[in-house]
């Protein structure tokens, strides 16, 4: 379905780099969404299981259990970042331009390009296929990452074209942004899912990248502002899952208006797989998920500050 929208964006020129489109996702706000995931993040959380967001620039993974050693990509790189060394394949991400030459001649798909610019009107294209089971569903598009905010101006102008398509919108954010970003979006804004990793700033600082200040501001303001806000807490064992850290983030979240609910999302290492296709080290092999147990207690303990608590699946 095209957009019906008579002063759609076929004149503006914004692009924004995205990664992945999904559609029929369930667990990004509420109904049936189409989440577009925006690449690019400004914090470093040591248990990413989206490392192919975390870059603002085309990446190319290699899924060697897909290749069957046809020996088109070497033939078409021509840079030397791709070659073959006594039978074995050399990969020097140095001197790759990630004109993407590789990929397109990969039968097999065991190369691929994570990240391509997209234009206004082919994202809002992709949203629009499924109006009808937002109609049915309650549903709408979420726009996650990475970080999207780091590419507001681009969000903001597709969540407007969304709403006047009859289009609801969330928007996924670390918050951990100028409010300036924030602002920018909150006009055409349905629902922010906010994460809230670690209520210690130097913890923060540690296992994330940055200070957490910036967050709790945004956040307030958000409230301030009258935004419907839900706040998600990643549950990872030995970083975030302490009774205390749940404490302070379930007594900072009762303090605000708006919030609408408190989301656990336990760890899963299905993205370490991801890290051995982009050629980086995942740090957190070995951990295993919480059990049902510690995430109904930790539900628990957030719930005597009148928070709704749902554990995502």
């Amino acid at each position: 379905m095209k957009s019906t929208d008579a002063s759609a964006s076929s004149k503006n020129p914004l692009k924004a780099l995205i990664f992945d489109i999904k559609k029929f996702a369930v667990h990004d706000g509420p109904g049936i969404r189409t989440t577009v995931f925006f690449k690019g993040c400004n914090l470093r959380c040591v248990w990413c299981h989206n490392p192919e967001s975390i870059h603002s620039y085309p990446e190319i993974a290699f899924f060697e259990d897909k290749c069957i050693a046809c020996g088109n990509c070497f033939k078409a790189c021509k840079t030397g970042a791709l070659r073959l060394v006594e039978g074995k394949a050399l990969y020097e991400e140095a001197k790759c331009t990630r004109c993407g030459s590789c990929t397109e001649v990969c039968y097999a798909e065991a190369r691929f390009m994570y990240g391509k610019w997209m234009t206004l009107d082919a994202v809002l294209e992709e949203i629009m296929k499924d109006k009808p089971f937002y109609d049915n569903s309650g549903g709408g598009a979420t726009f996650s990452g990475g970080e999207p905010l780091l590419q507001a101006e681009f969000v903001a102008e597709l969540a407007r074209l969304c709403h006047a398509n009859g289009v609801t919108v969330a928007v996924d954010t670390a918050a951990s942004v100028p409010w300036s970003a924030v602002e920018m979006v909150l006009p055409h804004t349905d629902y922010f899912l906010v994460d809230l990793k670690i209520m210690d700033s130097e913890l923060h600082r540690k296992h994330c990248g940055t200070p957490v200040e910036m967050i709790h501001d945004n956040l307030r303001r958000l409230s301030k502002a009258g935004a419907r806000i839900v706040i998600r807490v990643p549950v990872i064992p030995g970083y975030t899952d302490s009774q205390e850290n749940l404490r302070r983030i379930a007594e900072f979240a009762h303090g605000l208006k708006g919030v609408e609910s408190l989301e656990l999302l336990p760890y899963h290492g299905l993205g370490e797989s991801k890290y051995r296709r982009l050629g980086r080290q995942y740090l957190l092999s070995g951990v295993k998920a919480p059990p049902r147990e510690r995430l109904e207690e930790l539900a628990a303990h957030a719930q005597r500050f009148g928070l709704l608590v749902k554990i995502e699946a």
